[in-house]
C-alpha cells in the first residue's frame, strides 16, 4: 500500500512539473475578445502565455474548436482539431477546420508546450459568433418611412411586434442602416454602441452589426423599435456645406434570428409589415446638434401592445446587400464621464460650465420645469482672453443641442446622433440655478484598448503625453478625423499617416486602421491617386504628397506594430497603385505635383518680413515622399515574397534618389531648401549619399540653433525631427527641443493650459489672442506624433522589423537632460513590454519586462559590460543573458522573457 501511495505521489509531482508552469490566457479572434459577426472563413486566433520563469518560449500549440462548449471540453464534435503543431506562433493563427456556419457561436480553447517541455492546461473556453457571411443570407428587406418627410428631417422611427412562444436558446440581431441607428427591444436598448453602423465609403462598403439579444426577448409578445438619424450618410458633412453625399433617404435593414431549445428557428425581418412614424428627435445633425422635444415622446413605442394605429406603413427598397460587410473594428462607445469643475458667469453674462478637459462626446442634463421650456446647450473648446465664450473657430458648426421639456418631474436629456468637441458649455434657458450634479459630460470614441503608457520626471512632458492620448481619443471616432468640433471632422490622410505609429503605442489600433485602410482602397482613384480625406466626401480628384502616401505608410506602420502580414497583403495592390501613379505623372523620375499642401502649418513668424519663415520647396517634399513610398513598397514586396516587383522598384528607387540629389542638392550636400523639414526628410528617407549624411545632420542642428533651439517643422517634418537627431548623435538637441517651452514647441500649448494637442503651434498666442479662426482647432492630433519618439527613444521600446509585432523586441533607451527618470509600458499581443530608467546619484537603473514567447535585445548606455549588474549579479555570472557585444558606446545583451533590473555606474 505504501508503494502505491509513493508511486501516486511521484506521479502527481511529475504531472505538476509538466503542467501549469505556463498558462494560456487572453484569447482573441481577429484581434478582439469574443467578437460577434465574424465573416472571415478563416478567422485568426491569438493568445498570450504566462509563466513564472525566465526565457520561456512556446514550442508547440494545439487548438480545438466546436459549436458546443460542453463537447469542446470533452474533445468531441470538433469543427477543428489542429493536433499538436510544432510552432512558436501564438498570434494570428488562422482557423483551418470545417466550414463555419452563418450566425453560429463557436467555442475554442488552446494549450501549448513550452521550450522546456512543459505542457499547459487547456485554456478556459472562449468563443466567437459568425456573421451572415454572404449577401444571400440576408432575408430582411430594406425599409423606409411610408410618408413624406418634413423639411427639417426629424428622425424616423420604425416598429414591429412579434411572438416568441418557445424556450429560447439564442437570439442574434443583425442591423444596419443608411444613416445611423439606435435599436430597442421591449423598451431596452440593443447593445451599447453609439453612432452605428459607423462611417465607411457607404456606396462600396456598408457595415452591419451583430448583437446577442437573448436576454431582451420575452416568452410571448415582443416588439422591436429602431430610430434613425442623418449621420454621415445624408447629413451636413464637409466644410463646403455638402448634404446627401451618399443619398437623400434613410433606410433600415433588420434581421433577428431566434434559436429554440427544440432545434427550431425563426426570424423577424424588416419587411412590409413594419410601421413608421416620427418622435421627439425633431432635428439631428452631426455638426449642428440635436433638437429634442420631449412633448413628442411616444411612451412604450418599442414595447408590445403599443397603440400604433396612427403610425404609417413603410416602403420597401431594393438597395444593394452586396456591399454589406460585418463590423471588424471596435465600435464607438461611451467612455469616461466628467463632472463640472467650475460653473462661471462670463463678463458678457453667459452661464458657462467648465469640464476641465477638452473632450469629444456629449453632455447629459437633468432638469425640472414646465412643458415647453427650451434649454439650449452650446459647446466650445476655449474661452477668449477676457473669459468670454468663444465659438468663432467652429466656423459654421453650431455645436448646439436643444431640449424642450414635457413638464413632468425631473427630466433627463442625452443626445443620440451627434457629438461635440468641447471643454466648455454655455447653458441658456435653464430654469433655476445651474448645479454641478445636474450636468455630466461623457467621452465618445472607438472602443480601442489602451495599450501604452509613458511617464517621466517632468510634469509638463507628462501633461504633453496626456494631451496626445486625449487628442487620439477625440479624433479616433470610427475614422481618424482631423478635428472633432468645427464643420469638418474628416478622415484627413496626412494626419493619419503622421500619427499612426504613435497611435499604435497609446491604443490597440490594429482593427481601427484595418477597417479604415479598406476604405482607403475603396476610395482610391482608378489611376492610383489617393484622396485628401477618406471616406472621400470632397471628391475633388486631387492628391497631395504626404497625404496620399498614407497608402504606403499606414499599412507598413500597422504591419510593424502588429505583425499582420494579411493586412499588408490586402493593402499591397493599393500601395503599388499609388507608387505607379506617381511614376506615371513624373518626368525624368521627378515628381512635381499639381497640388501640394507642403509642410502644412510650418513655422511662420509673426513678422513674415523677417525672412525666418521655414518654407520648404513643395517639389522637394514630393520627391522625398515618392522615394519613401517606393522604399516601403519594396519592403512590403520583400515580406510578401514578390520578387519580380522587388527588382522593378529597387531599380526605380535608385533613379528617384539620383533625381533628388541632382535636382535638390549641391555637390557638397547642401539642399536648395535650408529648412529643418528639408533636411529631416532627406535624412530620414536616406535620400543623400551616405558620405554626405553627417554634414546634413550638422546643417539641421545649425538651423535649429539659428531659431534659438526651436523647431520650425509642419505636419510632414515634425514626426521625424527628433528621430533624425537621435539617429545622427544629437539626442541632446532632441531633448532640448522637447523641453522648449516657448513658441513654437510641443510644451508651449501645455504652458497655455492645453489638455489636447493643438492644430497650430500658436493656436493661442502669448498675448492670449487666437490664430486665424478659419482654421484653429484645439484638438488636432498630428503634432502629437512626438509620442512615438517618447516611446521608442526616450523609453526605448521598439520592435525588430524582421520579427514585427514585438515578437523580437529592441530596448534602447537614450537618456537625456533634464529628465531623471522615464518609463513606458506597451501591451502587445504577447503581453506587456516595460522599459523604465532612473538616474540616481551614483548609478543608473534600467527596469525591463519581456513577455513570454518573445526575446529582446537590450542596448545599455554603459561604457562596458564589466560594470553592469542584473539583479545584483555581474552579467558573466548569469545564465540566460547573452552578451552580444558593444556598439556606439553601448553594451548589447540578449534576454528572454521575464523581469530584469540592470544597474551601472552613473
Amino acid at each position: 500500500m505504501r508503494k502505491i501511495i509513493l508511486l501516486l505521489f511521484i506521479l502527481q509531482i511529475s504531472i505538476v512539473s509538466l503542467v501549469a508552469q505556463v498558462q494560456v490566457t487572453s484569447l482573441l479572434v481577429e484581434n478582439r475578445q469574443e467578437p460577434l459577426g465574424i465573416d472571415d472563413p478563416r478567422p485568426r486566433l491569438s493568445w498570450q502565455l504566462l509563466a513564472d520563469k525566465r526565457n520561456v518560449m512556446q514550442a508547440a500549440y494545439e487548438i480545438r474548436v466546436s459549436p458546443d462548449v460542453k463537447a469542446l471540453k470533452q474533445g468531441k464534435n470538433l469543427s477543428w482539431n489542429s493536433g499538436i503543431v510544432q510552432s512558436g506562433q501564438s498570434v494570428l493563427v488562422p482557423y483551418q477546420g470545417s466550414e463555419l456556419a452563418p450566425v453560429t457561436p463557436y467555442y475554442w480553447q488552446v494549450r501549448v508546450r513550452d521550450n522546456k517541455g512543459k505542457l499547459s492546461k487547456w485554456s478556459e473556453p472562449s468563443f466567437f459568433v459568425t456573421g451572415l457571411q454572404q449577401a444571400a443570407n440576408w432575408q430582411a428587406q430594406w425599409i423606409q418611412v411610408g410618408f413624406k418627410e418634413e423639411k427639417s428631417r426629424p428622425s424616423p422611427m420604425f416598429r414591429k411586434e412579434f411572438n416568441s412562444d418557445k424556450k429560447l436558446v439564442r437570439a442574434l440581431a443583425l442591423i444596419t442602416a443608411r444613416g445611423v441607428y439606435e435599436a430597442e427591444i421591449n423598451g431596452q436598448k440593443v447593445g451599447d454602441l453609439c453612432l452605428a453602423p459607423g462611417w465607411t465609403s457607404y456606396n462600396k462598403r456598408l457595415q452591419y452589426q451583430t448583437y446577442d439579444v437573448t436576454e431582451l426577448i420575452n416568452e410571448g409578445s415582443n416588439a422591436v423599435g429602431v430610430t434613425l438619424g442623418n449621420g454621415w450618410y445624408r447629413g451636413n458633412i464637409g466644410f463646403e456645406g455638402q448634404v446627401d453625399v451618399y443619398g437623400d433617404e434613410l433606410a433600415l435593414l433588420f434581421q433577428l434570428e431566434l434559436t429554440y431549445d427544440d432545434g427550431s428557428t425563426a426570424v423577424v425581418l424588416s419587411d412590409g409589415s413594419w410601421k413608421s412614424s416620427t418622435g421627439p428627435i425633431v432635428y439631428s445633425e452631426i455638426y449642428h446638434g440635436e433638437i429634442y422635444d420631449a412633448r413628442l415622446e411616444q411612451e412604450g413605442w418599442s414595447e408590445a401592445g403599443f397603440n400604433d394605429s396612427a403610425w404609417r406603413g413603410v416602403e420597401l427598397k431594393n438597395y444593394s446587400k452586396d456591399i454589406l460587410v460585418t463590423t471588424e473594428n471596435e465600435p464607438i462607445r461611451k467612455q469616461e464621464v466628467f463632472h463640472p469643475v467650475e460653473i462661471l458667469k462670463t463678463p458678457e453674462g453667459d452661464q458657462v460650465i467648465d469640464f476641465g478637459q477638452n473632450l469629444v462626446g456629449w453632455v447629459q442634463m437633468k432638469v425640472a420645469g414646465t412643458a415647453g421650456d427650451k434649454i439650449t446647450i452650446t459647446h466650445t473648446e476655449v474661452l477668449d482672453k477676457d473669459g468670454n465664450f468663444y465659438t468663432e473657430s467652429l466656423r459654421s458648426a453650431k455645436q448646439q443641442n436643444t431640449f424642450i421639456l414635457k413638464g413632468k418631474g425631473i427630466e433627463e436629456f442625452e443626445p443620440h446622433f451627434t457629438w461635440k468637441g468641447f471643454r466648455y458649455i454655455k447653458v441658456e434657458g435653464y430654469p433655476g440655478e445651474l448645479e454641478t450634479e445636474n450636468f455630466t459630460a461623457t467621452a465618445l470614441y472607438s472602443d480601442m484598448e489602451p495599450t501604452g503608457s509613458f511617464e517621466c520626471s517632468d510634469e509638463l512632458v507628462n501633461q504633453l503625453q496626456h494631451n496626445i492620448r486625449w487628442g487620439q481619443r477625440g479624433n479616433f471616432l470610427d475614422v481618424p478625423t482631423d478635428c472633432p468640433q468645427r464643420d469638418e471632422r474628416l478622415g484627413w490622410t496626412g494626419d493619419a499617416q503622421a500619427f499612426a505609429r504613435t497611435a499604435s503605442f497609446n491604443f490597440r489600433v490594429h482593427s481601427f486602421f484595418d477597417k479604415w485602410l479598406k476604405d482607403v482602397v475603396a476610395d482610391q482613384y482608378e489611376n492610383g491617386g489617393v484622396p485628401f480625406v477618406v471616406p472621400d466626401v470632397l471628391n475633388n480628384r486631387q492628391v497631395s504628397p504626404g497625404w496620399a502616401d498614407v497608402a504606403t505608410i499606414a499599412p507598413w506602420t500597422i504591419y510593424l506594430a502588429y505583425g499582420d502580414k494579411e493586412l499588408l497583403e490586402a493593402q499591397y495592390g493599393s500601395m503599388k497603385a499609388w507608387v505607379d501613379y506617381i511614376q506615371h505623372v513624373s518626368r525624368k523620375n521627378l515628381w512635381r505635383p499639381k497640388h501640394s499642401f507642403g509642410d502644412w502649418l510650418f513655422y511662420r513668424p509673426f513678422d513674415d518680413n523677417s525672412g525666418m519663415s521655414a518654407v520648404t520647396d513643395k517639389n522637394l517634399i514630393a520627391q522625398a515622399f515618392y522615394a519613401h513610398s517606393t522604399q516601403l513598397l519594396i519592403q512590403a514586396a520583400e515580406v510578401l515574397g514578390k520578387q519580380d516587383d522587388l527588382n522593378v522598384y529597387q531599380d526605380l528607387l535608385a533613379k528617384i534618389k539620383h533625381a533628388f540629389t541632382q535636382e535638390y542638392m549641391t555637390p557638397k550636400g547642401k539642399l536648395v531648401s535650408g529648412t529643418q523639414t528639408a533636411y529631416v526628410l532627406a535624412l530620414h528617407f536616406d535620400l543623400l549619399p551616405e558620405e554626405l549624411r553627417d554634414q546634413a545632420a550638422k546643417r539641421l542642428v545649425d538651423n535649429i540653433r539659428l531659431y534659438n533651439t526651436h523647431l520650425t517643422t509642419g505636419f510632414l517634418g515634425t514626426p521625424y525631427l527628433c528621430h533624425v537627431l537621435s539617429r545622427f548623435g544629437y539626442t541632446d538637441v532632441a531633448y532640448e527641443l522637447l523641453m522648449q517651452k516657448t513658441y513654437p514647441s510641443w510644451l508651449y500649448p501645455v504652458t497655455m493650459g492645453a489638455t489636447t494637442i493643438w492644430e497650430r503651434w500658436d493656436g493661442i498666442k502669448p498675448d492670449g489672442t487666437f490664430q486665424t479662426p478659419g482654421m484653429n482647432s484645439f484638438n488636432h492630433y498630428a503634432y502629437g506624433a512626438i509620442g512615438d519618439w517618447l516611446y521608442r527613444v526616450v523609453a526605448g521600446i521598439d520592435t525588430e522589423a524582421d520579427q514585427p509585432g514585438y515578437k523580437a523586441i529592441r530596448i534602447e533607451p537614450q537618456l537625456g537632460e533634464p529628465l531623471t527618470h522615464a518609463k513606458a509600458e506597451l501591451k502587445t499581443y504577447y503581453g506587456s513590454v516595460v522599459s523604465g530608467w532612473k538616474k540616481e546619484a551614483d548609478k543608473v537603473k534600467l527596469q525591463i519586462s519581456v513577455p513570454v514567447n518573445t526575446t529582446a535585445i537590450v542596448s545599455i548606455p554603459a561604457s562596458g559590460a564589466a560594470g553592469i549588474t542584473e539583479g545584483g549579479k555581474r552579467l558573466s555570472e548569469l545564465k540566460g543573458i547573452t552578451l552580444e557585444g558593444q556598439e556606439n558606446g553601448r553594451v548589447l545583451v540578449q534576454i528572454g522573457s521575464g523581469d530584469y533590473l540592470f544597474e551601472w555606474a552613473n
